[in-house]
């Protein structure tokens, strides 16, 4: 299972017999629109902090980050309302969590219905739900709020990804594969929702980390249907995704950490990350693709659809794997305009992908029909699927 014989190398771009296909994508964000450049007088203003060193390291890293805008929930009335989540040390899980929890529901029933609209489908066509989030915690998970919401059957079976971190999102299309492809019929509804609420702090110099989560990390909802075996008629397969695989590396469990706290998430991650990406993403991606067959391709007869973790991650894949600049184009895209938005983050790469593609087609150039997904997280966690662009 896995092997692409010669017929399937040259196919219409037709989907694979029983291979999983995504069918429709959908987003949504909250109604906070910040641009970096106004980010850092805003965050120290809310925040009461008037310590210059830490000012001038927030705007060094804004700069350095490549983002120019993000959507948040964070607001004026919440902090008005809270005031408690601007003031070191409180003890404020309790009401980090009553927000989020109502946010990410919100976001991700929002984010569904438009991924549901675009595929043009009824809602009761939805057999299956898998729901991802760092952002929450609760008994009833959100995948029941999200049904609730979206009026899904009672007999839908449901999949709860929790504090899978920023390989979340590809974490979900790989279960997602797994149950389209074992249940034929069934139709999967993938949701992912973040919001930083849950880690927002006032700078402190004893976690210069926050700093770089302050400038890098954005809020909002993806939604995407995945099943096997598309109606020709009503249903037109975005990307086939053909084979998937997961790595951890022994060892590595300290270099994203993250802990519930009374005050919060607490959110660190290691300097040397960029470099253990680096020094473990090519023989990850040999095994990935040697596994559906590819070990042929080269690199820059691909697309990359990778999550834009940071620049210096994008950076050193790309010197590492000496793709063209033109490869990372889409994550670098959806870094700029929605930071890293954690799980939700490949659903607007993705996106991204799709209108390239279209436009390079629309302008009779060369499309890159195979790729891979690829995404990066706690443990350190590899996730890559091999996948074909089936939008012709």
């Amino acid at each position: 299972m896995g092997s692409i014989d010669s017929t399937e190398l040259c196919s219409e771009k037709k989907p694979n017999p029983g291979k999983a296909t995504i069918l429709s994508i959908g987003k949504a964000f909250p109604h906070q629109l910040v641009m970096q450049e106004y980010l850092v007088d805003g965050y120290f203003k809310t925040t009461n902090c008037d310590d210059p060193e830490l000012k001038q390291k927030l705007t060094r890293l804004c700069k350095t980050t490549t983002v120019k805008t993000r959507y948040v929930v964070m607001s004026e009335e919440i902090l008005t309302k809270y005031p408690e989540l601007a003031i070191e040390g409180g003890s404020t899980v309790k009401q980090r969590l009553d927000i989020c929890n109502d946010a990410v529901t919100e976001m991700a029933v929002e984010a569904s219905r438009s991924c549901i609209k675009n595929w043009g489908h009824s809602v009761s066509d939805i057999t299956h739900l898998v729901y991802v989030s760092s952002s929450e915690a609760r008994l009833p998970g959100g995948d029941l709020f999200l049904a609730k919401g979206l009026g899904l059957s009672p007999e839908t079976h449901r999949v709860l990804l929790y504090f899978v971190g920023c390989s979340g999102g590809v974490a979900g299309l790989r279960v997602a594969k797994d149950i389209a492809e074992n249940n034929p019929g069934s139709r999967v509804l993938l949701a992912t929702s973040e919001t930083t609420i849950i880690g927002f702090k006032p700078p402190s110099k004893d976690r210069p980390y926050d700093l770089v989560g302050v400038a890098l990390f954005g809020d909002g909802a993806g939604a995407m249907i995945i099943g096997s075996d598309p109606d020709p008629v009503s249903e037109k397969p975005l990307f086939e995704l053909h084979t998937a695989i997961q790595n951890f590396l022994p060892d590595t469990e300290k270099t994203i950490d993250g802990r519930l706290t009374e005050t919060g998430i607490n959110f660190t991650l290691s300097r040397e990350l960029p470099q253990i990406i680096e020094d473990n993403v090519e023989n990850f991606c040999k095994k990935l693709i040697g596994k559906a067959g590819l070990a042929h391709k080269d690199y820059n007869e691909m697309f990359w659809a990778v999550h834009p973790g940071g620049p210096a991650i994008l950076n050193r894949m790309e010197k590492r794997l000496n793709l063209s600049p033109e490869k990372l184009s889409p994550s670098r895209r959806a870094l700029m305009d929605y930071g890293n938005a954690s799980s939700n983050s490949i659903v607007y790469v993705l996106e991204y992908m799709l209108e390239e593609s279209r436009k390079a087609r629309n302008m009779n150039e060369g499309n890159n029909e195979w790729g891979l997904i690829l995404a990066f997280g706690p443990g350190v966690t590899f996730e890559g699927i091999v996948a074909r662009n089936l939008d012709v």
